[in-house]
């Protein structure tokens, strides 16, 4: 399967026809994402916003993945395929309540978004097909390394296994929502 590069828009269509071969999946998870890397670290205060920083953001955290949404989705099995997308709890609106990470935050927004829409979409289109955003937690990995996540996060084996089993109980009905990793709808 040839890989995915959100700065190359033509790396999506090239995997799906690639995966097309295979076709259906009964479930798809999209994991890419990012909080950290070389060019960007969270912001704490307005003052620290940048433009190429949010750009970045929301290439790889919604613009990135909705025009994955858009040439996975039809690769599901049509009688009751899964689509999930990582998110993040910290992209809930509802759910701010510490401010910051401005970037990170209002790309998983908008993320989020998305997912609810092409899910109402879906509903008309794909109707027994689900559409959902997963909140992982912390996880012992590369993102959360630089904020305590190896001190507070969950094994990645033992946070994919908890992922699945969630993933495995999703129906129609519950498309469209916003599941943490223990299975709780987190609200919009």
């Amino acid at each position: 399967i040839p890989s995915i590069d959100y700065a190359d828009p033509s790396t999506i269509a090239t995997a799906a026809e690639a995966l097309a071969a295979h076709q259906p999946f009964d479930l798809i998870i999209n994991t890419i994402g990012v909080l950290h890397n070389q060019n960007v670290s969270p912001e704490k205060r307005l003052a620290d916003l940048r433009a190429a920083q949010l750009q970045e953001q929301f290439l790889v955290n919604a613009i990135g993945p909705a025009l994955t949404i858009s040439q996975l989705t039809k690769l599901l099995n049509p009688a009751g395929g899964i689509y999930a997308t990582l998110s993040a709890k910290v992209g809930s609106i509802s759910d701010n309540r510490l401010g910051g990470w401005y970037s990170y935050r209002s790309s998983k927004a908008a993320l989020n978004m998305l997912i609810k829409t092409a899910a109402i979409e879906l509903k008309r289109t794909m109707p027994r097909v689900a559409l959902i955003a997963i909140h992982p937690g912390t996880v012992n990995s590369n993102l959360s390394k630089p904020f305590r996540g190896e001190e507070i996060g969950r094994d990645p084996q033992q946070a994919a296994n908890e992922i699945l089993a969630v993933l495995l109980k999703v129906n129609t009905e519950d498309s469209g929502t916003f599941r943490s990793y223990s299975g709780e709808v987190i609200p919009w």
